[in-house]
């Protein structure tokens, strides 16, 4: 009779939507049942249940809570998870291309490799996630929490991350060409060797954030916060950081070949070995930072103005400094 029961169901499934409520969904699913594309699960509590494999394209999960469930390799494509809370559930390798998750609670869930492409995600929570290898390319994440996030090797390009929080997000590695990156919070993000080349980060807050050997020329820092932000052997040529903070900024041997200083604030920064050639430094601070040696006739020759943060000449904050022939250990 069971039996028969599936076979009716399986015919009326793919005729369209159906509503199920859990528990049928569920003995659905332990038959071996694994196609439920279409179906309502609205508000439905599937939390800690094991659904490896299981296909949910087009259906309908709003308010559902998949909270630590096994959804490895599961198919929600284009399906509406609409403030969902599924907080600590296992989604690696699940396909989510297109779903809707605006507003939803992904806090610490494990979603390795997972394809989330074109996936809305306004306002989620995925802080403390695992998306390492995931690929969000053209996903909306306007003003979603990452804080504390693995994006280690993440596909971004072409992401809306505007207004987002990524405190704390881990990002080596990660794709991020074309990716909307207005007004995000990156305090703390790990971004060595990324590249974010000829990008608009204009008043962007990266304070403390580490970008050693990142490619990050042409970029336009203007205004930034780079404030005890770590540089190391980073590409800086034709970058601009007008009026950026860059105090206590370590850019150890960075590549800075017409960079644009002006206005900036670069008090006990620490440029030792640093490449400056042809950089505009009208109006800079340079109060008690470390520069190279190589660089001492230049900066002396180029400096003009006041500076906006101790009112002093800049000529004068430059008798502050400390020039070295080396970096210092």
């Amino acid at each position: 009779m069971f039996v028969s029961d599936i076979s009716q169901n399986t015919r009326r499934l793919a005729l369209g939507h159906f509503a199920m409520n859990a528990s049928y969904f569920l003995k659905l699913y332990e038959s071996g049942y694994r196609d439920f594309t279409g179906i309502h699960l609205c508000g439905v509590d599937l939390s800690q249940r094991i659904l490896v494999a299981v296909n949910l394209q087009q259906a309908s999960l709003i308010g559902a809570r998949l909270c630590r469930a096994f959804l490895t390799k599961a198919d929600f494509l284009g399906a509406d998870l609409h403030r969902i809370d599924g907080s600590f559930a296992k989604l690696s390798e699940a396909t989510l291309y297109r779903a809707n998750l605006n507003k939803s609670n992904l806090r610490g869930a494990f979603m390795v490799k997972a394809n989330l492409s074109e996936a809305q995600l306004s306002g989620a929570n995925l802080s403390h996630s695992n998306l390492r290898g995931a690929t969000l390319r053209g996903a909306n994440l306007c003003g979603a929490n990452l804080q504390g996030a693995n994006l280690r090797g993440a596909d971004l390009r072409h992401a809306n991350l505007a207004w987002a929080n990524l405190s704390g997000t881990r990002l080596s590695g990660a794709a991020l060409g074309r990716t909307l990156l207005d007004d995000v919070n990156l305090e703390g993000a790990y971004l060595n060797g990324v590249n974010l080349h000829g990008m608009d980060l204009s008043g962007i807050n990266l304070k403390e954030a580490k970008l050693n050997g990142a490619q990050l020329d042409q970029v336009n820092f203007t205004a930034a916060n780079l404030s005890f932000a770590t540089l190391r052997e980073s590409n800086l040529c034709g970058t601009n950081f007008t009026s950026a903070n860059l105090t206590g900024a370590i850019l150890w041997h960075a590549q800075m070949g017409a960079v644009n200083l002006t206005r900036a604030d670069l008090t006990s920064a620490n440029l030792a070995g640093a490449t400056l050639e042809a950089t505009a430094i009208d109006g800079a601070e340079f109060t008690h930072a470390i520069l190279p040696k190589s660089a001492e006739l230049d900066l002396y020759q180029q400096a003009t103005g006041l500076t906006v943060w101790s009112q002093q000449l800049t000529r004068d904050t430059l008798d502050y400094s400390q020039f070295v022939d080396q970096v210092p250990f």
